[in-house]
């Protein structure tokens, strides 16, 4: 069975709408484009290193269409060599409608997206959803991942959607390594599925170091 990692762009008071551009999703959201003037060579770094091993992208319609319109345009770019895994590896793409799927290696889940999800993470080793937003909602409310990289960006934009924007459900996670941070202050922080949900206390249990009415 294969891992499915969620990668996500995302502001401080975790807003993960459009990103990349105005166009990607402009309904009522006068931000699209935010990341760009916080991206810097640490987090291009970043970004490509975490897409080492990919063999299979899960996206939302919405993420599709865009990368669709833009990816197999960039062979030999300044992005080519992401350009070229996006444009080799299968696509797979959630929606409820007939997107067009003309990108080559494209192919539309089926009705049951859970069931769908699992089949693809039973034939392939690495998985890698990228923004899709209400597809990542599911994916949270059923547990079906197995991390989580955000970037968080030093802004706080107060609209747009949001990353658990419906699909949270009580979760623990493990953090994978130390938070690496760019000189833009934008923050890099990867978790990995936990077993269990959240514990609660108090802070006068013995371990927390804290006296009762301190």
């Amino acid at each position: 069975m294969g891992l499915i990692e969620i990668e996500l762009f995302t502001t401080l008071d975790l807003v993960g709408q459009a990103p990349g551009g105005p166009e990607e999703d402009p309904e009522g959201f006068p931000f699209g484009g935010w990341q760009a003037p916080l991206l810097d060579a640490v987090t291009g770094a970043q970004i490509g290193a975490a897409y080492e091993g990919t063999d299979a992208l899960l996206l939302g319609r919405r993420t599709y269409d865009v990368f669709a319109a833009y990816w197999p345009h960039q062979k030999g770019g300044e992005d080519s060599e992401i350009a070229t895994l996006f444009n080799s590896v299968p696509k797979y793409v959630a929606s409820r409608g007939n997107p067009d799927l003309s990108w080559a290696g494209s192919t539309k889940l089926g009705p049951d997206l859970v069931a769908a999800v699992r089949e693809v993470r039973d034939r392939h080793e690495h998985i890698k959803v990228v923004g899709s937003l209400n597809l990542v909602q599911t994916l949270l409310r059923e547990k079906l991942y197995d991390r989580l990289d955000l970037w968080v960006h030093p802004i706080v934009l107060g609209v747009g959607k949001k990353l658990f924007d419906g699909g949270g459900v009580p979760t623990n996670l493990t953090l994978l390594a130390p938070p690496v941070a760019d000189p833009k202050g934008t923050v890099y922080l990867r978790y990995e599925l936990a077993d269990g949900t959240p514990e609660t206390g108090d802070m006068s249990a013995p371990d927390r170091g804290v006296e009762p009415g301190a």
